[in-house]
């Protein structure tokens, strides 16, 4: 019989220890969501900020001043505008005009009926009858519940952005303080990057497919007359940032309301199979080929981070599942300790294989006086 592996004492410590501080770490990220939740969209929003910054420095005169000024009223506007169409399109959608809601009852009698038909069923139920199996006013109570924490998160999200940009200030002398040697400062800047250019990329990526999606949704979704298209198209591009369910959502949302608002299954099924075809080619030929080194993550990584933070966070949790992959690898990596854990999340066992490839933006922001304060 084969001994078994034996381990010195000290690695079984630290195994356990990194255990429970994993453990107490989860415990506290949920037990402090409504605090931390808003906090992850500023820095967020942030690092979009940043980006945005160094796009319209580089491609306009402005200098840094007039372009941070310009990057954050367009990212600000935007958050906004993104929360304004999605309840107002909702509440048109769902209004008298747009014949939906009095449509959804005897459209869903029928569709009843007909999937009974065929499976050659007796005694179909009514919409009327799966209703009162429902709490609706639980639902509709857990709903309001949720607007409201979007408005008031809303607010959080600005308040929280609005100190870190003021800190931003001081974020020079800090990493000095910190790292007062110049190859200390040197990997720590490095260790920014990474994090910051794997965001970056996966915001890039995102946003690009997401209007490739988008706008071949957009003209399916016109060409079959389906109501409200440029409502579904912008759903469409903001669940897109949602790992896996975003493209569920995407490929299913439109053709079910399809199904009430017409009377024949044909306008659905081409909605459904137009989608789901669109969402195949964009996400199997043009996605990968955006993807660099700083989204080099496994699949099963990204499902898991998604089950994870939405357990914890809720649909912010979703949003934020993927970034939150990419820093947590980027960080990782960087120590003898938690290298094994990056390789385990990356999707080829090299986390950052290109090291040559690091952006070395935030190098050219020390001068030489604060090298020689150093």
């Amino acid at each position: 019989m084969k001994s078994p592996i034996t381990m010195q004492s000290s690695a079984v410590s630290r195994n356990a220890l990194v255990l429970i501080a994993t453990v107490a770490a989860g415990a506290a990220l949920y037990w402090l969501r409504d605090i931390l939740t808003p906090l992850a969209m500023a820095v967020f929003l942030l690092i979009m900020i940043d980006g945005v910054k160094r796009s319209v420095a580089a491609r306009t005169p402005l200098n840094d001043r007039w372009a941070g000024t310009a990057a954050l009223l367009l990212v600000v506007l935007a958050f906004f505008a993104s929360i304004a169409i999605i309840v107002n399109g909702a509440a048109g959608f769902f209004g008298e005009a747009s014949g939906v809601s009095q449509n959804i009852g005897p459209r869903i009698d029928q569709i009843i009926r007909d999937v009974y038909a065929l499976i050659r069923l007796n005694n179909p139920p009514t919409a009327q009858d799966l209703i009162n199996g429902v709490d609706l006013r639980g639902y509709l109570t857990s709903v309001a519940f949720q607007v409201q924490g979007i408005a008031s998160g809303a607010f959080f999200v600005l308040v929280y952005l609005g100190f870190l940009l003021a800190s931003q200030i001081g974020f020079r002398r800090k990493i000095i303080a910190m790292f007062p040697h110049r190859h200390q400062r040197d990997e720590a800047i490095a260790v920014f990057n990474r994090v910051r250019g794997g965001v970056e990329g996966y915001l890039w990526v995102q946003t690009v497919t997401g209007a490739l999606i988008c706008a071949a949704a957009w003209i399916l979704m016109r060409a079959v007359g389906l109501q409200n298209a440029e409502f579904w198209t912008f759903v469409i591009f903001i669940v897109g940032f949602i790992p896996v369910l975003g493209g569920a959502v995407a490929g299913l949302a439109p053709p079910l309301f399809a199904l009430v608002q017409f009377p024949s299954y044909w306008p659905a099924l081409i909605l459904l199979v137009g989608l789901q075809t669109i969402l195949f080619i964009v996400g199997n030929l043009v996605q990968p080929r955006m993807q660099g080194d700083n989204q080099n993550i496994d699949p099963v990584v990204v499902l898991l981070a998604l089950a994870f933070w939405g357990k914890l966070w809720g649909v912010v949790g979703m949003f934020l599942s993927t970034p939150l992959a990419v820093m947590a690898m980027a960080i990782l990596a960087e120590f003898k300790g938690s290298r094994w854990m990056a390789v385990l999340l990356s999707g080829d066992g090299e986390p950052y294989a290109d090291e040559h490839k690091t952006a070395h933006h935030w190098r050219g922001s020390f001068s030489k006086d604060d090298a020689d304060e150093a």
